[in-house]
Protein backbone atom coordinates (compact mmCIF):
# COMPACT_ATOMS: atom_id res chain seq x y z
CA UNK A 1 0.00 0.00 0.00
CA UNK A 2 0.77 3.49 -0.51
CA UNK A 3 0.87 6.80 2.11
CA UNK A 4 1.30 10.12 0.91
CA UNK A 5 2.99 12.47 3.12
CA UNK A 6 2.16 15.93 1.75
CA UNK A 7 4.02 18.60 2.27
CA UNK A 8 1.51 20.87 4.54
CA UNK A 9 0.72 25.02 3.48
CA UNK A 10 2.05 26.26 6.52
CA UNK A 11 5.65 24.69 5.61
CA UNK A 12 5.21 26.56 2.27
CA UNK A 13 5.34 30.42 3.42
CA UNK A 14 8.02 29.79 5.09
CA UNK A 15 9.80 29.93 1.70
CA UNK A 16 12.87 28.20 2.28
CA UNK A 17 14.56 26.24 -0.37
CA UNK A 18 15.11 23.46 0.97
CA UNK A 19 11.59 22.22 1.33
CA UNK A 20 11.37 18.16 0.77
CA UNK A 21 8.72 16.81 -2.14
CA UNK A 22 5.95 14.86 -1.43
CA UNK A 23 7.17 11.39 -0.12
CA UNK A 24 5.21 8.02 -1.04
CA UNK A 25 6.29 4.93 0.68
CA UNK A 26 5.82 1.61 -0.71
CA UNK A 27 5.10 -0.90 2.09
CA UNK A 28 5.16 -4.78 1.68
CA UNK A 29 2.15 -6.52 0.05
CA UNK A 30 -0.51 -7.17 3.13
CA UNK A 31 0.36 -4.09 5.11
CA UNK A 32 -2.43 -2.17 6.80
CA UNK A 33 -2.98 1.20 8.52
CA UNK A 34 -3.77 -0.14 11.90
CA UNK A 35 -3.66 3.89 13.78
CA UNK A 36 -3.11 7.59 12.81
CA UNK A 37 -2.95 10.49 14.37
CA UNK A 38 -2.39 14.42 13.18
CA UNK A 39 -1.63 17.10 15.55
CA UNK A 40 -1.25 20.89 14.87
CA UNK A 41 1.42 23.41 16.24
CA UNK A 42 2.91 20.95 18.31
CA UNK A 43 6.64 19.85 19.92
CA UNK A 44 8.52 16.32 19.49
CA UNK A 45 11.78 15.71 20.56
CA UNK A 46 13.16 13.52 17.86
CA UNK A 47 15.70 11.29 18.65
CA UNK A 48 19.70 11.80 16.64
CA UNK A 49 21.81 9.41 18.69
CA UNK A 50 21.96 6.60 21.31
CA UNK A 51 20.65 6.64 24.58
CA UNK A 52 23.31 6.21 27.01
CA UNK A 53 23.47 6.87 31.30
CA UNK A 54 20.34 8.74 31.07
CA UNK A 55 20.41 11.30 28.08
CA UNK A 56 20.49 10.98 24.47
CA UNK A 57 20.98 13.82 21.68
CA UNK A 58 17.86 15.03 19.96
CA UNK A 59 16.52 17.57 18.05
CA UNK A 60 13.54 19.62 19.89
CA UNK A 61 11.07 20.29 16.45
CA UNK A 62 7.83 22.65 16.29
CA UNK A 63 4.93 22.21 13.87
CA UNK A 64 2.68 19.72 13.05
CA UNK A 65 3.35 16.46 13.47
CA UNK A 66 1.58 13.41 11.88
CA UNK A 67 2.30 9.56 12.87
CA UNK A 68 1.31 6.37 11.33
CA UNK A 69 0.96 2.63 12.43
CA UNK A 70 1.02 -0.46 9.95
CA UNK A 71 0.62 -3.94 10.79
CA UNK A 72 2.86 -6.51 8.49
CA UNK A 73 1.76 -10.07 7.19
CA UNK A 74 3.33 -12.10 9.47
CA UNK A 75 5.91 -13.77 6.97
CA UNK A 76 8.38 -10.51 7.52
CA UNK A 77 11.68 -12.49 8.33
CA UNK A 78 13.65 -9.52 10.10
CA UNK A 79 13.47 -6.02 10.93
CA UNK A 80 16.42 -5.44 8.79
CA UNK A 81 14.15 -7.06 6.19
CA UNK A 82 11.22 -4.70 6.95
CA UNK A 83 13.71 -1.77 7.55
CA UNK A 84 15.81 -1.75 4.60
CA UNK A 85 13.36 -1.04 1.49
CA UNK A 86 11.90 1.55 2.89
CA UNK A 87 15.42 3.25 4.20
CA UNK A 88 16.07 3.68 0.44
CA UNK A 89 13.12 5.09 -0.55
CA UNK A 90 13.68 7.92 2.19
CA UNK A 91 16.70 8.23 0.69
CA UNK A 92 15.89 8.57 -2.83
CA UNK A 93 13.16 10.98 -1.86
CA UNK A 94 15.97 13.27 -1.06
CA UNK A 95 16.35 12.90 2.72
CA UNK A 96 19.98 12.20 4.93
CA UNK A 97 20.05 9.73 7.35
CA UNK A 98 20.76 11.44 10.84
CA UNK A 99 20.79 8.44 12.53
CA UNK A 100 19.94 4.81 12.70
CA UNK A 101 20.43 1.89 14.89
CA UNK A 102 19.19 -1.21 16.37
CA UNK A 103 18.15 -2.28 19.58
CA UNK A 104 21.21 -2.55 22.24
CA UNK A 105 22.54 -0.09 19.73
CA UNK A 106 19.96 2.37 20.20
CA UNK A 107 19.65 2.25 23.85
CA UNK A 108 17.73 -0.74 24.37
CA UNK A 109 14.88 -0.49 26.79
CA UNK A 110 15.25 3.59 27.18
CA UNK A 111 15.61 4.42 23.99
CA UNK A 112 12.49 2.50 23.08
CA UNK A 113 10.47 4.55 25.97
CA UNK A 114 11.80 8.02 24.61
CA UNK A 115 10.13 7.07 21.58
CA UNK A 116 6.71 8.57 21.31
CA UNK A 117 4.65 6.33 19.57
CA UNK A 118 1.09 5.16 19.14
CA UNK A 119 0.17 2.81 21.48
CA UNK A 120 -0.09 -1.02 21.96
CA UNK A 121 -1.91 -3.27 20.26
CA UNK A 122 -1.85 -0.49 17.45
CA UNK A 123 2.02 -0.21 17.30
CA UNK A 124 3.99 -3.13 19.31
CA UNK A 125 7.92 -2.98 19.72
CA UNK A 126 9.23 -5.97 20.82
CA UNK A 127 12.37 -4.78 23.49
CA UNK A 128 14.83 -7.56 22.31
CA UNK A 129 14.07 -6.50 18.52
CA UNK A 130 13.70 -3.47 17.03
CA UNK A 131 15.28 -0.84 14.41
CA UNK A 132 15.11 3.07 14.55
CA UNK A 133 16.10 5.87 11.85
CA UNK A 134 15.83 9.65 11.69
CA UNK A 135 15.68 11.64 8.45
CA UNK A 136 15.19 15.20 7.62
CA UNK A 137 14.62 16.64 3.72
CA UNK A 138 14.54 20.70 4.90
CA UNK A 139 11.98 21.74 7.15
CA UNK A 140 10.84 18.03 6.80
CA UNK A 141 11.73 15.83 9.75
CA UNK A 142 10.55 11.93 9.81
CA UNK A 143 11.09 8.88 12.92
CA UNK A 144 10.90 5.32 11.49
CA UNK A 145 10.41 2.69 13.75
CA UNK A 146 9.97 -0.96 13.16
CA UNK A 147 9.55 -4.42 14.96
CA UNK A 148 7.97 -7.50 15.21
CA UNK A 149 6.18 -10.02 16.63
CA UNK A 150 5.53 -14.17 16.68
CA UNK A 151 2.97 -12.65 14.64
CA UNK A 152 3.22 -9.67 12.38
CA UNK A 153 5.88 -7.01 11.40
CA UNK A 154 4.89 -3.20 12.70
CA UNK A 155 5.85 0.07 11.35
CA UNK A 156 5.90 3.39 12.98
CA UNK A 157 6.13 6.37 11.20
CA UNK A 158 6.54 9.72 12.47
CA UNK A 159 6.69 13.46 10.60
CA UNK A 160 7.20 16.54 11.31
CA UNK A 161 6.90 19.49 9.41
CA UNK A 162 8.80 22.36 10.75
CA UNK A 163 6.89 25.60 10.91
CA UNK A 164 5.40 29.00 13.39
CA UNK A 165 3.54 27.68 15.47
CA UNK A 166 3.17 31.31 17.04
CA UNK A 167 -0.53 32.73 17.42
CA UNK A 168 -2.09 34.70 14.82
CA UNK A 169 -1.18 38.35 15.64
CA UNK A 170 -0.46 41.75 13.38
CA UNK A 171 3.20 41.12 13.53
CA UNK A 172 3.02 37.47 12.66
CA UNK A 173 0.21 36.77 9.54
CA UNK A 174 1.01 33.33 8.90
CA UNK A 175 -1.50 30.83 8.47
CA UNK A 176 -4.14 33.86 9.20
CA UNK A 177 -7.61 32.67 9.01
CA UNK A 178 -9.25 33.59 5.98
CA UNK A 179 -13.37 34.59 6.98
CA UNK A 180 -16.11 32.31 5.06
CA UNK A 181 -17.96 34.89 2.21
CA UNK A 182 -21.08 36.05 2.95
CA UNK A 183 -24.07 33.98 1.57
CA UNK A 184 -26.04 36.69 -0.06
CA UNK A 185 -30.00 35.81 -0.18
CA UNK A 186 -29.53 35.31 -4.12
CA UNK A 187 -26.67 33.36 -3.84
CA UNK A 188 -28.02 31.22 -1.29
CA UNK A 189 -31.13 30.54 -3.66
CA UNK A 190 -29.34 30.27 -6.87
CA UNK A 191 -26.94 28.13 -5.16
CA UNK A 192 -29.21 25.64 -3.37
CA UNK A 193 -31.91 25.20 -6.15
CA UNK A 194 -29.34 24.62 -8.52
CA UNK A 195 -26.92 22.14 -6.66
CA UNK A 196 -29.86 20.83 -4.49
CA UNK A 197 -27.28 21.99 -1.27
CA UNK A 198 -25.23 24.55 0.31
CA UNK A 199 -22.31 24.47 2.97
CA UNK A 200 -22.79 26.74 5.87
CA UNK A 201 -19.08 27.83 5.70
CA UNK A 202 -19.51 30.49 8.20
CA UNK A 203 -21.11 28.24 11.03
CA UNK A 204 -17.55 27.13 13.31
CA UNK A 205 -17.76 23.76 15.29
CA UNK A 206 -14.82 23.46 17.82
CA UNK A 207 -14.13 19.28 18.08
CA UNK A 208 -16.81 17.86 20.01
CA UNK A 209 -18.73 21.16 20.24
CA UNK A 210 -22.26 21.62 19.24
CA UNK A 211 -23.19 25.03 20.28
CA UNK A 212 -23.14 28.32 17.97
CA UNK A 213 -21.80 31.49 18.87
CA UNK A 214 -24.21 34.17 19.69
CA UNK A 215 -22.94 35.75 16.59
CA UNK A 216 -25.35 37.19 13.51
CA UNK A 217 -24.49 34.60 10.82
CA UNK A 218 -24.48 35.43 7.50
CA UNK A 219 -25.57 32.53 5.80
CA UNK A 220 -28.22 31.79 8.04
CA UNK A 221 -30.13 35.15 7.79
CA UNK A 222 -29.71 34.27 3.89
CA UNK A 223 -31.47 30.75 4.41
CA UNK A 224 -34.46 32.90 6.42
CA UNK A 225 -34.92 35.20 3.61
CA UNK A 226 -35.14 32.42 1.08
CA UNK A 227 -37.37 30.36 3.40
CA UNK A 228 -39.64 33.00 3.56
CA UNK A 229 -40.27 34.00 -0.18
CA UNK A 230 -40.54 30.61 -0.62
CA UNK A 231 -43.21 29.10 2.28
CA UNK A 232 -43.41 25.55 0.58
CA UNK A 233 -39.79 24.85 0.91
CA UNK A 234 -38.69 22.59 2.94
CA UNK A 235 -34.45 23.01 4.37
CA UNK A 236 -32.71 19.53 6.42
CA UNK A 237 -30.20 20.58 8.10
CA UNK A 238 -27.54 18.01 8.03
CA UNK A 239 -24.83 17.67 10.21
CA UNK A 240 -21.26 16.47 9.49
CA UNK A 241 -18.53 15.62 11.59
CA UNK A 242 -14.47 15.12 11.17
CA UNK A 243 -13.54 11.39 12.10
CA UNK A 244 -12.56 11.67 15.36
CA UNK A 245 -14.33 8.70 17.30
CA UNK A 246 -16.46 6.14 17.05
CA UNK A 247 -19.42 6.44 14.15
CA UNK A 248 -22.41 6.17 16.21
CA UNK A 249 -21.09 8.99 18.47
CA UNK A 250 -20.51 11.17 15.38
CA UNK A 251 -23.88 10.75 14.07
CA UNK A 252 -25.68 11.50 17.24
CA UNK A 253 -22.89 14.80 17.44
CA UNK A 254 -23.85 15.65 14.08
CA UNK A 255 -27.56 15.57 15.16
CA UNK A 256 -27.45 17.90 17.54
CA UNK A 257 -25.08 20.59 15.43
CA UNK A 258 -27.95 20.40 13.47
CA UNK A 259 -30.44 20.72 15.51
CA UNK A 260 -28.45 23.97 17.29
CA UNK A 261 -29.19 25.12 13.77
CA UNK A 262 -32.40 24.54 13.57
CA UNK A 263 -32.84 26.37 17.04
CA UNK A 264 -31.37 29.38 16.01
CA UNK A 265 -33.06 29.97 13.02
CA UNK A 266 -36.22 29.23 14.90
CA UNK A 267 -35.46 31.44 18.22
CA UNK A 268 -33.61 34.12 15.96
CA UNK A 269 -34.23 34.70 12.44
CA UNK A 270 -38.31 33.63 12.84
CA UNK A 271 -38.14 30.78 10.17
CA UNK A 272 -41.31 28.18 10.88
CA UNK A 273 -40.61 25.13 12.49
CA UNK A 274 -42.34 23.21 9.76
CA UNK A 275 -39.68 24.46 7.08
CA UNK A 276 -36.62 23.17 8.70
CA UNK A 277 -35.78 18.83 9.81
CA UNK A 278 -32.52 17.89 11.10
CA UNK A 279 -30.44 14.78 10.74
CA UNK A 280 -26.94 13.93 11.20
CA UNK A 281 -24.22 11.87 8.96
CA UNK A 282 -21.14 11.83 11.14
CA UNK A 283 -18.22 11.68 9.02
CA UNK A 284 -20.22 9.05 6.22
CA UNK A 285 -19.47 12.15 3.82
CA UNK A 286 -16.26 14.07 4.25
CA UNK A 287 -15.28 16.49 2.00
CA UNK A 288 -11.68 16.74 2.55
CA UNK A 289 -9.30 14.20 4.33
CA UNK A 290 -9.54 13.80 7.76
CA UNK A 291 -5.29 13.56 8.87
CA UNK A 292 -4.73 16.98 8.81
CA UNK A 293 -6.26 19.73 10.64
CA UNK A 294 -7.45 21.98 7.60
CA UNK A 295 -9.14 19.17 6.64
CA UNK A 296 -11.21 18.07 9.83
CA UNK A 297 -12.05 21.99 10.14
CA UNK A 298 -13.80 21.42 6.71
CA UNK A 299 -15.38 18.08 7.51
CA UNK A 300 -17.22 19.94 10.63
CA UNK A 301 -20.05 21.49 9.22
CA UNK A 302 -23.93 21.63 8.64
CA UNK A 303 -24.97 21.85 5.06
CA UNK A 304 -28.80 23.11 3.90
CA UNK A 305 -30.32 20.55 2.04
CA UNK A 306 -33.45 21.33 -0.25
CA UNK A 307 -35.88 18.89 0.60
CA UNK A 308 -38.79 18.02 -2.08
CA UNK A 309 -41.23 20.46 -2.68
CA UNK A 310 -44.36 19.46 0.09
CA UNK A 311 -47.65 18.63 -2.24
Amino acid sequence: MRLSLLALTAAALLATPALAAPLELALPDGAAVSAEATTAATSYRLLTGPWQEGAGPASTLEGTRTDTAWRLRADQETTLQILAPLRDQIQAAGYTILYQCETEACGGFDFRYELDLLSEPEMHVDLGDFRYLAARHGTDWLALTVSRSSESGFVHLTTMTVQDVRPVTPDNPLAAPTPAPAIAPSDFATQIEAKGAVALDDLIFESGATDLGPEDFASLRAMADYLSTRPEAVIVLVGHTDATGGLEANIALSKRRADSVRARLLADYGVAPEQLSAEGAGWLAPRASSLTPEGRDKNRRVEAVLAPTRQ
